[in-house]
């Protein structure tokens, strides 16, 4: 599969995206504590790992591939949220 159908599939996939709105909530629930940077990056990288890794379809690509990509997509879905999460706090206030 090439690269730019792996980054849409996975930029695309309700799963990841749902994994990576809960981490952002859980981030914000214990930003006093731990931060925001640590955590969101960690979770990317778990997400990006856990997904491929539990996947039960055949793989059409190279589990480090997979991974790869997979952080990529995944720093592009938090940087959205986390673009939408600002928008939201300065319009409410």
């Amino acid at each position: 599969m090439p690269l730019p159908d792996l980054l849409l599939a996975q930029l695309s996939d309700p799963f990841r995206i749902g994994l990576l709105i809960a981490l952002f909530i859980t981030m914000l629930r214990t930003q006093n504590a731990s931060g925001t940077w640590i955590p969101l990056g960690v979770g990317a990288v778990f997400v990006a790992v856990i997904i491929p890794a539990t996947a039960q379809s055949a793989l059409l690509a190279p589990m480090w591939q997979l991974i790869a990509v997979g952080v990529a997509a995944n720093i592009v879905l938090l940087a959205i949220i986390l673009a939408a999460w600002t928008l939201f706090q300065r319009l409410k206030a």
